[in-house]
């Protein structure tokens, strides 16, 4: 913005530099998943504000999705509490979960007969980048989504 007069003008470069951050700390207990999911609309209802993102119904609905995904991943799997850290612009975002599990996801062949084990195959099919790795305290599975349609 520039400022005239004491009148502040737009100037068409007023975005925010930094990526918009936050995290949440889930103890497992009932209804975690849904908080998580709370969370994250939350999360990009901030995004289209600050970041001005346009984020497509469709999209909206692959982040939450993702979420769940991998929050119910580490409910399941982890001996411990879990944190969601979400990282954004008006591109793209990040999903983020830590947990204490040192076990890493195992992502099993397409099986429309399985039942159970789905989870990081679905991520894997609606994000662009999917990354899995020991941290000290356990693991961090992060899946990166474009806002775009494309």
């Amino acid at each position: 913005m520039i400022e005239h007069d004491g009148a502040v003008i737009p100037s068409g470069f007023d975005v925010p530099v930094e990526p918009l951050r936050a995290a949440a700390h889930y103890s497992g207990e009932p209804g975690c998943i849904a908080e998580a999911r709370s969370f994250a609309a939350s999360f990009l209802d901030r995004l289209r504000t600050e970041w001005c993102a346009e984020i497509p119904d469709r999209i909206h609905e692959v982040v939450l999705l993702v979420v769940s995904e991998l929050v119910t991943n580490a409910d399941r799997h982890s001996n411990g509490p879990y944190i969601l850290d979400l990282e954004g612009t008006d591109a793209r975002v990040a999903v983020t979960v830590y947990d204490s599990s040192a076990a890493l996801p195992r992502r099993f062949a397409r099986d429309p007969g399985r039942i159970g084990g789905h989870g990081l195959e679905i991520v894997h099919a609606l994000a662009g980048e999917v990354a899995v790795e020991r941290v000290p305290v356990g693991k961090r599975v992060r899946a990166v989504l474009r806002l775009t349609a494309a």
